[in-house]
Parts: C-alpha cells; sequence; structure tokens
C-alpha cells in the first residue's frame, strides 16, 4: 500500500493536504463520525481522495473500485463465539425434541448439556454433523426463514440485544464512505453465505449478491408441485484463508483495490489484494479494546490475529487499534 509514499508523488500532495483539511472540519461535516482523528482515519480519508483524484496517477476508475470485507470480527464481534455458532446451538436445542438419539451422540449431547467446548473438541467430524443438522434437508426458502427468525428473536449473552444491533458503527460508517465515493462493498467471510445474504442489506447496505461466503451444495427438486432448492449436507466452498482469494477471483472476477480483515483467515485475501497494481488499501482491526468489546489477537481460537498483524506493520497496512481509534463501537452507546 505504501500510503505514505504517495505524498512525494507529483499531484497527489495537494490531494493528501486535502484529505488533512478533512479531518480538521468540524464533527458534522466529517465522514467516519464514530472515529478519531488519528493515523488510520488519515489514512482512509486520503486513500479514497486519492482514488477519486482525477487527473492524478492514484485515480481509479469507478468500475475497479472493489472493496471487499471480512465479517465475523471485522464488522460485527466474534466472541464469546461466532454468531453463526449461536444459530447452530439454539436449532440443536430447538430440533432436539425430533431427535431423541441426540442425548447419547456427540457432538449433540454436549451441545444440549451447554458443554460447547466439548462438542467442538470433535473437529472437523462435529462440525460437519452440527451443519448437516441445523443447515441442510430444508430448501433455501426454508433456511432464510429460520435465519430471519432467529436473527429477530435472539439476543447476545453479554450485550442483552439482538445481533444485528452490534454492527460496528465506525465500519459502517466506512462501508457509507466508500459507497459515496464510487466503490462496491462486497462481505467476503468464512461464515455461510446464505445465512449472511438474510440480513446483510438491512445491517450494512449490502445486497444479497455482494455477499460471498462458505457455502453447501445446493440441489433443484419438484416439492408438492412447486420447483424448490434444496440445502444438501455436502460442502462446496471454505471461504476462508487461501480459499477466500479463490472465492473473490470466481464470484466477483476482478481483482480489490482494498480489504479488510481483523485476522489471520483474512491474511491471504489482504496479500492478494495488496499484490494489484496501482493504488491498494490493506487494514487489519486490531481488537484491543476489552471494556467496550473484546481484547485478543494471538490467542488461538475464534479470530486468531498473528501472521497478518506482523506481515501488516512489515508492509505497511493500516492496523485500526479500536480502542484507540473508535469513539463508540456500537451505534448504541
Amino acid at each position: 500500500m505504501a500510503i505514505d509514499s504517495k505524498l512525494a508523488r507529483p499531484g497527489v500532495a495537494p490531494v493528501a493536504a486535502a484529505a488533512m483539511l478533512a479531518l480538521a472540519q468540524p464533527s458534522i461535516a466529517q465522514p467516519l463520525a464514530s472515529w478519531n482523528d488519528s493515523p488510520a482515519k488519515a489514512a482512509i480519508v486520503q486513500f479514497v481522495t486519492n482514488v477519486d483524484a482525477r487527473g492524478t496517477p492514484s485515480c481509479v476508475p469507478p468500475d475497479e473500485r472493489i472493496a471487499v470485507f471480512d465479517n465475523d470480527g471485522t464488522l460485527w464481534p466474534e466472541q464469546p463465539i461466532p454468531f453463526q455458532l449461536a444459530f447452530v446451538v439454539d436449532r440443536i436445542k430447538a430440533l432436539a425434541a425430533q431427535h431423541p438419539e441426540w442425548k447419547d451422540q456427540e457432538p449433540f449431547k454436549s451441545i444440549l448439556a451447554g458443554n460447547l467446548a466439548t462438542a467442538l473438541a470433535g473437529g472437523e467430524k462435529a462440525a460437519v454433523a452440527l451443519l448437516a443438522a441445523t443447515h441442510s434437508g430444508m430448501t433455501t426458502d426454508e433456511f432464510e426463514a429460520q435465519v430471519a427468525g432467529w436473527v429477530a428473536t435472539a439476543r447476545h449473552p453479554r450485550f442483552g440485544r439482538p445481533y444485528t444491533g452490534l454492527v460496528y458503527r465506525p465500519m459502517v460508517e466506512l462501508l457509507d464512505y466508500l459507497r459515496d465515493n464510487g466503490f462496491k462493498t462486497y462481505i467476503v467471510s468464512g461464515g455461510g453465505i446464505e445465512f449472511m445474504r438474510v440480513w446483510a442489506q438491512r445491517a450494512y447496505g449490502i445486497p444479497p449478491e455482494q455477499v460471498i461466503g462458505s457455502q453447501g451444495k445446493v440441489a433443484f427438486e419438484t416439492r408438492e408441485g412447486r420447483p424448490v432448492l434444496v440445502k444438501l449436507p455436502q460442502v462446496d466452498l471454505i471461504d476462508d484463508k487461501a480459499g477466500k482469494p479463490v472465492a473473490i477471483h470466481k464470484h466477483i472476477g476482478r481483482r480489490p483495490i482494498a480489504a479488510f480483515g481483523n485476522s489471520d483467515g483474512d491474511l491471504e485475501m489482504l496479500q492478494w489484494t495488496a499484490a494489484g497494481p496501482g493504488h491498494r488499501f490493506a487494514l487489519i482491526v486490531h481488537h484491543t479494546d476489552g471494556e467496550r468489546e473484546w481484547a485478543y489477537e494471538r490467542t488461538p481460537g475464534f479470530g486468531e490475529l498473528d501472521k497478518a498483524l506482523r506481515e501488516a506493520r512489515t508492509r505497511g497496512w493500516i492496523v485500526v487499534d479500536m480502542k484507540r481509534d473508535w469513539k463508540k463501537v456500537y451505534a448504541f452507546e
């Protein structure tokens, strides 16, 4: 990305000055109002201003202004567990009466006993069993209705609020700011594509066709005289780590010029985006706020951040310190 090097290029210094001037204006006129006036915010404004600066080497045509965002830990929390896993747990409990055998069958036995750690200790085999039980066998319309019902009623255990009420306000402002400047914004997440498509437009302003995620296979069937799509218990795509740039290429057909993530699972997406020609931007959300949110990085588990953080510091990617750089985390603060 090397944002600072742009300042020395002919015709770009006035643009950088304009970006800094924008930060000096009264807050009512500012984009990114929930961001503190930090180097991270200045870098974002500078990048966007440069991209839109006609007649300069940094200008990017509107059809190439593609920005990709991880979801869990980047646009909303992933603690104490990813929200889709909370959906899985609730679905297992709701379906338990129809499956009395689950009382003696792992990983369902541990889920029903409230011991999630033991259930997940079963690794990939346990995950496949849980997903097959809660994400397959129904039509895509039926699954969408299940997710919509859960989103409308489920509450986060720490905040007691709907999960969609916990989107990061600064990141929603960033999405709006990019779109206001000609960017097309995509979600590229390890989470399930059909789970996210139900609520992503309402939460982030991102329509279903701009959501990329892990997928199970789907088949066409006729049920009760109606053509339907049925979710199968086989995996079609894992949209994580090296799978992310592959999924971007498959779904979008363009290399993004900006990528936003928070964990080692986003590293390859950030690398591939930053390695392209021309003006590029890569940003990592660093969870440093244990009071308003959670503080974590290198601890193994959900959202581990080690390799990507080291590479960010080596390559000059922007690292957002949540505690320092965000005035507020959630809209309700």
